[in-house]
């Protein structure tokens, strides 16, 4: 009856009209394509006529071909500078050369020449130079007096043909001079220099907005043109055709019923996965109805997959081939069973097939890498390991997204595909994202299985003080440990969290480890002089020392329950039974009994029962399995008769399971031993 408590939990229906509520806000207020096509396939329903205007978008094959031919003609920026044509001319009207040959020839009209034709040239504007040889195709943007004009590169010059110009003209006009020896005399070549320079990060800018700017349509299809006719086969063209209609028809046309029966269907679609995630807690792991942190926990997980899909099928439906929602079973595996993470995980990716485009291809891809994380993360999750994870995750979502390919786009696109990448990023983040679990873990004070495993370490600081201080309740509480351990895998309880409680139980021992006696040294008697009573209060001091140890060393409170539970509200009988022969008031209990809590959960019981069990074991004269048999059966039936287990959320079959457990397992500790023959004398 206590898996069904949760009926009275107001908190419970709290949180899950909470999470109805936001999914509703979020869910997106447009209706659905309502035609289904495949290329190849015949189409099933009635003809279709365009009831709207809209353009027909180029595929991904054709944008990509686009982009690498705006890629290939690359458009170099020059700004022209007009203050260095000036600066070398007057430079050259002004040298030394001229001035003399002025001085020795009086040829003004032969300088002018010079001076005019350079001035030509630099309004024309000179380059240093070009990488291609042919330029004939060539073109450049100049910039000048504030405006970037596209002119041919054969209308500029290089330095050396900006020479031979200028050289070739002045010859035109003197044909009786020996222009190139004047040319050189006068030393023109050192006055020109480009006045074109050259702006890297300018055309690096402009060529990239011209690969990028890209019109993603090409034509149009008007109102009531025909897209597909009814039986026909869907080829390549009918199919970009339809997929140009779907999106104008989200984007423009949207939805033309009734907008409140669009939002009673939305709302509808959200109630049946609450519905869905509520059962499957209720038939899968109840006691989640009362713990309310790790309600909270997985509720939180499966709205954060639910708003990432909302958000980013809003930007782009596409980056959610980038989403890695395997990393869901991580943060669950870590503190859930797997026959619990897995249908919920499964429920979570739901609303994919109800908003994405690529809905059934995604949920797949996604099915298919949780289930992979799943089992692979139970061998890989240490260190570096866990990126082999990655690649078991890329392998799966690439088989079945290559097999969605084929059975839609064919092997002519596959192999150009960006989705490969998203997929790759999408495996990896699974894993990089890991260690937010650690996150989620202080947020929620919950115990992950990582932290479980470190704590079963007996070389951390509490243990090795308790193996230093109390040995013999060190060696009790491995051998409990390891009792419990494997009564916890026959009836499927969490056999990890069992350990730890396990070994932990006694470390109250570690504040008066000579009380107890299996840490007495030989000819010590702690409780020599003591009344029973005294005695029985030291005894059970080690609970809340215990405690107190566990508050200080940060243990979580699951482990704390084990250390408060492992004796529950039972006496100290050895005590209680000397006093009460001692002629002490039966009636008089309380100084001999426990003041911890009952145990609850099937491993405090576990752990209870193993604790009894080894410790009483060791009294045992003889180790047959009689005698052991008889030993569980006694202890355990104490446990049920004085009102230890009322709380208890345990079976009475798995009850019986764990004494069968108990008694296979001391019987293998304490098996007979072979006396081995003594070797006779040879005389």
């Amino acid at each position: 009856m206590k898996g069904v408590l949760f009926i009275k939990k107001y908190k419970v229906y709290i949180c899950f009209a909470f999470l109805a509520i936001l999914m509703v806000v979020l869910y997106p207020n447009e209706g659905h394509f309502k035609y289904d096509y495949q290329r190849g396939r015949p189409w099933l329903h009635e003809t279709l006529l365009a009831p709207i205007d809209f353009p027909i978008l180029k595929t991904e094959t054709e944008l990509l071909k686009e982009k690498e031919e705006k890629a290939s003609k690359v458009i170099d920026y020059y700004a022209y500078n007009s203050y260095l044509a000036k600066d070398r001319i007057e430079s050259f009207n002004k040298s030394s050369e001229v001035t003399t040959y002025l001085s020795d020839n009086g040829n003004n009209k032969l300088i002018r020449a010079f001076s005019d034709n350079m001035t030509e040239v630099y309004n024309k504007g000179i380059v240093s130079s070009f990488d291609d040889d042919d330029l004939s195709d060539k073109v450049i943007f100049v910039q000048k007096e504030k405006r970037a004009l596209i002119t041919p590169a054969l209308e500029v010059f290089d330095v050396d043909r900006a020479y031979n110009t200028i050289i070739s003209a002045v010859r035109n006009q003197f044909p009786d001079l020996k222009v190139d020896s004047l040319g050189a005399i006068l030393n023109v070549k050192t006055h020109i220099v480009p006045n074109l320079l050259y702006d890297k990060n300018t055309s690096q800018l402009l060529n990239k907005e011209a690969v990028n700017y890209i019109s993603p349509t090409k034509g149009m299809i008007y109102t009531g043109q025909l897209i597909v006719s009814k039986g026909e086969i869907i080829t390549a063209d009918i199919e970009q055709m339809l997929d140009s209609f779907k999106a104008e028809y989200k984007l423009s046309f949207g939805y033309s019923g009734s907008k409140f029966w669009l939002e009673v269907s939305h709302i509808t679609i959200v109630l049946i996965i609450i519905m869905l995630i509520f059962l499957t807690i209720y038939f899968v792991d109840n006691k989640l109805f009362a713990d309310f942190r790790k309600l909270v926990f997985i509720l939180i997980l499966v709205f954060l997959s639910y708003a990432a899909t909302v958000l980013l099928n809003g930007i782009d439906s596409q980056i959610l081939f980038l989403l890695p929602y395997a990393v869901f079973i991580l943060f669950s595996m870590s503190f859930f069973k797997p026959s619990f993470v897995f249908p919920t995980y499964i429920i979570s990716l739901i609303p994919i097939l109800f908003i994405s485009n690529d809905g059934i291809e995604i949920f797949a891809l996604n099915a298919v890498a949780g289930a992979i994380a799943l089992v692979s993360f139970s061998y890989f999750n240490r260190g570096w390991l866990q990126f082999v994870n990655s690649v078991f995750i890329y392998v799966g979502m690439l088989i079945v997204y290559i097999s969605f390919e084929f059975s839609t786009e064919g092997s002519d696109i596959i192999w150009q595909s960006t989705e490969f990448i998203y997929l790759a990023i999408n495996s990896l983040l699974v894993v990089v994202l890991y260690p937010f679990v650690f996150l989620f873990e202080k947020i929620f004070s919950l115990v992950s299985n990582s932290k479980l495993w470190y704590m079963t370490d007996t070389n951390n600081k509490l243990l090795q003080e308790l193996a230093h201080k109390a040995p013999g309740t060190f060696q009790h509480s491995i051998q409990v440990a390891n009792l419990a351990e494997n009564a916890a895998r026959e009836i499927e309880a969490n056999s990890m969290l069992v350990r730890v409680g396990a070994l932990y139980h006694d470390i109250g021992k570690i504040e008066n480890p000579q009380c107890f006696v299996e840490n007495q040294a030989p000819g010590i008697d702690y409780h020599k002089g003591l009344s029973p009573a005294e005695s029985a209060q030291d005894i059970i001091k080690h609970v809340d020392d215990g405690v107190a140890l566990a508050k200080k060393y940060g243990l979580p409170d699951i482990v704390i329950d084990f250390i408060k539970s492992h004796h529950g509200h039972s006496q100290t009988l050895y005590f209680y039974n000397k006093y009460c022969n001692e002629g002490g008031n039966p009636e008089n209990k309380a100084p001999f009994t426990y003041e911890g809590i009952l145990p609850i959960s099937k491993e405090q019981v576990i752990v209870m029962m193993a604790d009894a069990v080894e410790a009483a074991s060791r009294s045992l004269k003889s180790y047959t399995q009689e005698s052991i048999s008889a030993l569980v059966e006694k202890i355990l039936e104490s446990r049920l008769s004085d009102d230890q287990l009322v709380q208890a959320e345990i079976s009475i079959r798995e009850i019986n399971i764990v004494k069968e457990s108990f008694k296979n397992y001391l019987l293998q500790i304490y098996h007979a031993r072979i006396i081995y023959p003594k070797r006779k004398k040879i005389k």
